[in-house]
């Protein structure tokens, strides 16, 4: 249907998986991190053997689309990653974080030993402490004193061994996960829905789709494999794509039509287009009547809430051509799939909207066939299988509930002496029962709740507070670890064995193929072996991830007669070996069947008579009132960021697309405040407060701002985005909190001086004012302000041994001073009243120096090369590593016109093509400059 433009990505392969072979792959240029080989230690249930250079297969540990990788260790440890071509997620490529997995497998960062009080110890004591004092306060307090937050970063072993040992021999629902903050609402719609939290669609539904439909979801920047193939059918076959979304995002580069919608009233606009439907004719009148239930109550209150488009586009702040050309479009194109993500699930009427989307394909019938149908998006790569095990405080194992009869069918086939009997506590819930006393004891596991949860100031408190905080975790120094009683390590990507789900069902192998580090072990190991010293041996006879992978699927095929969609019976017999080579595939794999690809086929979903439920859907106006001069806050990822940086934090790489935290703001909004593009800004909300770097830019809507969810207190003075929320503002039914909507003031930042210290090793400034800290090759780069008189470098307390060289200028306001030992530089200092720095990047090259020549001493503390040297600037393209001033001397001294003639000149742009849409901003803003 038409050429590919000139400025196409490179397109994803829409043919199957060539079978289980090993494949060639891109390895994309080889090496791209190298990482101390750990001790060995022997991992539990044994260890896999594996050849020096021997690719393994494994799975991606970032987001949802759960890609293959492939990963082979040297022989002098140095780690190479590519994407497995025989994956059915990924066929071979990676996104930028994916690529740069090497970076993050050092063990500088590493928790490497239990430690209980702050006393490195044994394993043996440490399990004994976390079963002593779980134990001790259900015996003084009842279960429910004891509560556990876990995360889509486990393994489903993981996730499995502890929501039984809670659920079912501790005899408490208190265990919650990070991912009621990234999809518990599409859960909720799925099950009022379907009857059961079962994705209809698959990734093959994008390449047969002919309209995709996004609804807040960057897919660009947060899954950017997806937005890969989506694209190649846009190219290829005419795929059109609707991106509905505040800000002009990197996805809406490739969209045919951009919806700037009014943030909150996504569910009014798909009320609207129900009615529009309906009205029109537009609906499958056999599908309603034979499979659906409830169209006229959903129907009525849909007009009553969206009574004409012209409603909709007044409250929706669009024109009423872009609402009738919108709800038009969907209406003639009948193989519709519709993409969500956390622009509706982070939200007080998540849910709502998640059943305003369904009501839609129900009405026309547009599920359970190629190319169509409702599609969540998870944001973690275990989100899914957290909701296979019951991750959920709301949920039991195998996607059961809280019936009579699910509670029975557990006890009997765990043999458990004290199943919880009621729903526990949600995550907001949770951490306020801390606060209060009532939950005495938590186990976080493989999440920093201190950071990631709203209202985080309120959650430290509870913490500091709590008698017995227990965390396991791959990092040591975690904003969450800081408050802990108990700190276990636990296995990290490389290391860990077991499987996981991405979010169209597939079940995938994460395996192994470095030991474990120092003394870390996988999380149901620890789990497992606190269970059988509180006298549960029995029912926690686990040697290997194999066995609680049986387990799992045995539990999913029991007493279930169809009724429940989670059904991976079929596997609960692998053997060892079978378990160990198995391959990707979705479920449902009841037994003596294979796998289900695509769901509702046949027109049957999972409700006690087989129909679909409309659910009748009125939108609410926001929650929170924004005042005169406020600005409405938006949350949400970065292309090369994940969560709270703990791993991503690691690479230069990835840190040096989006070096600082930074505000965006519409420029109507920044004149209006007085702010200018690149200066700091202070931050506040009715909870707290934070410093940011400003961008200008008109892709934001008047009146809004968006600030990056990823820094923490190890990464910058003061930025945490979960000190801006307000936990008050939940759906009532998922108990998602909303994280897109937040009151804010934005004023300047009065920083009498500016500055940079450049450090082998990580420091935080203690000088009360900004700063904000990078890696970089061979260190770390931390930008520094403040307000007031230039500090003297001691008042800085950054501790640094080695001999100083010092120069200070009091009447130009310069001071700066650098540290070496034994001829190396070990870290560098400048500081000044008038903005004057030097460039960072000859400076930055010095740490990776074995030694300073005296060419280099000397010109050390002026900041310049004494050589001419390039500066590669801001990293535009992750995956190779090119920088803008590069990308700019290259379109320059070679004329490249195109981002396809960029791409062959520079590598830039031809893997996972997340900044194709920079690389147009920069071939435009160069052809503007000629033209000038």
């Amino acid at each position: 249907m038409g050429d590919a433009p000139s400025d196409s990505p490179p397109p994803f392969s829409p043919s199957p998986p060539r079978g289980e072979g090993w494949g060639e792959g891109d390895a994309l240029g080889g090496t791209f991190g190298r990482s101390a080989t750990p001790s060995p230690s022997p991992l539990p249930g044994g260890e896999r053997e594996i050849a020096a250079g021997k690719p393994v297969r494994t799975t991606c540990p970032y987001c949802g689309v759960g890609c293959g990788v492939l990963a082979s260790v040297a022989a002098d440890g140095t780690v190479t990653v590519s994407g497995d071509p025989d994956h059915p997620a990924n066929r071979g490529k990676l996104c930028s974080k994916g690529t740069n997995l090497p970076d993050t497998l050092g063990l500088a960062e590493r928790l490497l030993h239990p430690q209980v009080d702050g006393r490195r110890v044994a394993w043996d004591e440490a399990i004994a402490a976390v079963a002593t004092r779980l134990s001790n306060t259900i015996a003084k307090h009842g279960p429910d004193s004891v509560a556990f937050y876990v995360s889509g970063q486990l393994l489903t072993e993981d996730y499995y061994a502890v929501n039984k040992l809670a659920k079912g021999f501790l005899g408490t629902a208190n265990i919650d996960t990070n991912s009621r903050l990234c999809m518990a609402s599409s859960v909720a719609g799925h099950k009022r829905g379907f009857g059961a939290d079962a994705v209809p669609v698959t990734y093959e539904d994008l390449d047969e789709a002919d309209l995709v439909v996004l609804v807040g979801s960057n897919l660009a920047w947060c899954h950017p494999i997806l937005n890969q193939r989506l694209l190649a059918a846009k190219y290829t076959r005419g795929t059109r794509i609707i991106a509905i979304d505040p800000r002009r995002t990197a996805t809406v580069d490739g969209a045919d039509r951009h919806l700037p919608i009014r943030p909150g009233t996504d569910a009014l606009l798909f009320n609207g287009l129900v009615v529009h439907l309906a009205d029109n004719g537009v609906l499958d009148a056999r599908f309603v009547a034979e499979h659906t239930a409830g169209l006229a109550k959903a129907l009525e209150a849909a007009r009553a809430d969206a009574p004409s488009p012209a409603h909709v586009a007044a409250r929706c702040g669009l024109p009423l051509a872009e609402i009738e050309a919108f709800y038009a479009e969907v209406a003639t194109v009948r193989r519709t799939v519709t993409i969500y993500s956390q622009g509706v699930n982070q939200s007080s009427q998540g849910t709502d909207t998640v059943n305003a989307i369904l009501n839609v394909h129900f009405l026309t019938g547009r599920i359970g066939a190629p190319g169509m149908g409702p599609f969540s998006v998870t944001g973690q790569p275990n989100a899914m299988g957290g909701r296979e095990v019951g991750g959920l405080a709301n949920q039991l194992a195998a996607h059961m509930g809280f019936e009579p009869e699910s509670m029975d069918r557990l006890r009997r086939f765990w043999n458990a002496p004290r199943v919880a009997d009621k729903p526990g506590l949600k995550a907001v819930d949770l951490f306020r029962a801390v606060e209060e006393g009532t939950v005495r004891a938590v186990w976080v596991m493989a999440t920093n709740p201190a950071v990631s949860m709203p209202d985080a100031a309120r959650v430290r408190r509870a913490l500091a507070n709590c008698e017995t905080v227990i965390v396991s975790d791959c990092i040591a120094d975690t904003d969450t670890a800081r408050l802990a009683h108990i700190r276990l390590p636990a296995a990290g990507w490389s290391e860990k064995d077991g499987t996981v789900t991405n979010s169209d069902r597939t079940i995938s192998r994460q395996r192994a193929f470095r030991p474990l580090a120092g003394e870390a072990r996988p999380d149901w190991w620890i789990v497992t072996q606190v269970a059988r010293v509180l006298g549960n041996a029995d029912a926690f006879p686990y040697e290997t991830p194999a066995d609680v992978f049986r387990e799992h699927a045995a539990l999913s095929a029991f007493e279930n007669d169809g009724t429940r969609a989670f059904d991976i019976g079929g596997l609960a017999g692998l053997s060892d070996a079978e378990f160990e080579t198995l391959a990707p595939a979705p479920w449902p794999r009841p037994v003596g069947e294979g796998p289900t690809r695509r769901l509702y086929t046949d027109g049957r979903f999972f409700t006690d008579d087989g129909r679909a439920r409309f659910v009748p859907v009125t939108s609410r106006p926001l929650p929170r009132t924004v005042e005169p001069g406020s600005l409405m806050l938006n949350t949400g990822r970065l292309r090369d960021q994940w969560h709270t940086m703990t791993r991503t934090g690691l690479s230069p790489r990835l840190s040096a697309h989006a070096p600082e935290p930074c505000l965006d703001l519409h420029p109507q909004d920044a004149a209006a405040r007085g702010l200018t593009d690149g200066a700091l800004v202070s931050l506040s909300t009715p909870v707290g407060t934070a410093l940011a770097r400003l961008r200008v830019t008109d892709a934001q809507r008047v009146g809004e701002a968006f600030l990056p969810m990823h820094w923490t207190d190890r990464f910058t003075a003061s930025c945490i985005v979960g000190r801006l929320v307000d936990d008050l503002a939940v759906d009532p039914l998922s108990g998602q909190p909303d994280l897109k909507r937040m009151p804010v003031t934005v004023v300047p930042y009065a920083a009498a001086w500016t500055g940079f210290l450049i450090a082998r090793d990580p420091v935080e400034p203690a000088h009360g004012g900004y700063w904000s800290r990078r890696a970089v090759p061979g260190g770390h780069l931390i930008e520094l302000a403040g307000e007031g008189a230039l500090p003297a470098p001691d008042a800085l307390e950054f501790g640094f041994a080695g001999a100083t060289v010092d120069y200070s200028d009091a009447a130009r306001g310069v001071l700066r001073r650098a540290w070496v030992t034994h001829d190396r530089l070990e870290a560098c200092l400048f500081l000044s009243t008038s903005g004057g720095l030097p460039s960072r990047a000859w400076l930055v090259d010095l740490l990776s120096a074995e030694a300073l020549d005296g060419a280099a001493r000397r010109a050390l503390l002026s900041g310049r090369s004494p050589v001419p040297t390039a500066d590669e600037g801001r990293t535009v393209c992750s995956c190779f590593g090119v920088g803008v001033n590069r990308l700019i001397a290259a379109i320059q001294s070679q004329r490249l016109t195109t981002v396809q003639e960029v791409g062959a000149a520079l590598r830039a742009g031809t893997n996972c093509g997340s900044c194709i849409p920079e690389l147009k901003e920069i071939l435009a803003d160069a052809q503007r400059c000629h033209v000038a």
